[in-house]
């Protein structure tokens, strides 16, 4: 038995004609990787759609408090405390105020009116901080009799709220906890990610083709004009795609409950420290393995839910089976009858056994498959006794 120090997750999902990621051109992303250009799907986009997905695995399903990921956050927090029977000026002046004592960054120092509380970049802010500040400095605002004093007095009780900030439970969401967070502000917490995520790309060469496509004019078309409306082009790919997770299980426990990732699995931490964990990783699993990204999803439907799961657990440091695509998947095999899903499958299983048995690495594994598939030392399962499997090894602290 070894410790679950460690999930990795590993997925095959196939995506035809669709534009999952696209880059600055408007163009499917790209990933130049071994012997030929793949198209990929970034990290970011992959976080994002696991974000916002409303289905009942949605991490807001979880009862932890989430966050808001804005440039006019300083611009809600000074709505919210008018809201609270403050005038608009003081409101404003306290919004400032946080911006002035360092809370975001100070993208809108020498703008005026509401521009002046926009951040220079996106922030993400827990709700719980967000109503702290709004109620601490209500608090503050019906104490002061004028802006100046406000912000003065606001400045000054800062200087002393970073603890309190800190202590609250949850406080900058279960997205930080999840993705982490890095701010330079000197009260808000930087947070080390507890899940890793890399960019899917496809195991075989890119397959992209310029879809050109007309719009109709319906009224036009009736009054006997048979001309479109408007001529366009975008490009669309198909691909089978790997992906590739890590849950760091100490850091997320850290990052849920507040004690040391060290003491994660120590013998004076209760299993019900680890409860909340355990269900984070089984909504995640879930996530990764039904929750498409995708553009112009009215136009493409890009959905689609793994075809193949890997789910490994140990006290090792983690490490990615991309090397089992370092070459293509050619297209085509002559005489091979295997599909192209069948062969990713078979280069996994093959780079398993080589890692094995370089490293002599003694992981728990379980995985789905849609195919007769076989994994070395591997129990296969379905999506819910594996999201069941790997939420039961954290809450124990073995597998």
């Amino acid at each position: 038995m070894s410790l679950p120090r460690f999930i990795q997750i590993h997925t095959l999902h196939t995506y035809p004609a669709a534009l999952l990621n696209r880059d600055d051109a408007g163009l499917a992303k790209r990933l130049p990787l071994g012997n030929a250009v793949r198209t990929r799907i970034s990290s970011q986009c992959l976080k994002r759609h696991w974000r916002v997905t409303d289905d009942q695995f949605s991490l807001s399903k979880l009862d932890v408090p989430m966050a808001i990921r804005s440039r006019g956050t300083l611009e809600l927090i000074s709505q919210r405390i008018q809201k609270n029977g403050i005038t608009a000026a003081l409101s404003q002046a306290a919004a400032e105020a946080l911006r002035d004592a360092g809370l975001l960054d100070k993208g809108g120092k020498d703008k005026k009116g509401e521009d002046a509380l926009k951040t220079g970049q996106a922030v993400l802010m827990g709700l719980p901080e967000i109503d702290y500040l709004v109620s601490r400095c209500t608090e503050l605002a019906q104490t002061s009799p004028d802006e100046k004093t406000l912000k003065t007095n606001i400045i000054s009780a800062l200087k002393d709220e970073k603890k309190n900030i800190e202590a609250i439970k949850h406080g900058s969401g279960l997205e930080s906890a999840l993705f982490g967070r890095m701010v330079t502000s000197d009260i808000l917490a930087s947070r080390d990610a507890s899940v890793s995520v890399a960019h899917a790309f496809t195991v075989h060469q890119a397959q992209v083709e310029n879809d050109y496509f007309t719009v109709v004019d319906d009224l036009m078309q009736e009054a006997g004009e048979l001309g479109s409306a408007g001529i366009f082009d975008t490009e669309l790919a198909s691909g089978l795609y790997y992906g590739y997770v890590v849950v760091d299980v100490p850091q997320l426990v850290e990052n849920l409950e507040g004690i040391a990732a060290k003491d994660c699995f120590a013998d004076g931490t209760p299993a019900e420290r680890r409860e909340l964990a355990g269900r984070v990783v089984q909504h995640l699993l879930h996530l990764i393995a039904t929750v498409s990204p995708g553009a112009k999803r009215g136009s493409t439907a890009p959905f689609d839910w793994a075809k193949f799961m890997l789910v490994e657990a140990g006290d090792w440091q983690p490490r990615s089976l991309a090397g089992a695509f370092h070459d293509a998947l050619p297209l085509e095999i002559k005489g091979n009858t295997d599909t192209i899903r069948q062969r990713a499958v078979t280069r996994i299983t093959q780079e398993i056994s080589a890692m094995d048995e370089a490293y002599g690495v003694p992981l728990a594994r379980h995985f789905l498959a849609l195919d007769a598939v076989e994994i070395a030392g591997a129990e296969r399962a379905n999506l819910t006794k594996l999201g069941e499997w790997a939420s039961v090894i954290v809450r124990q602290g073995a597998c």
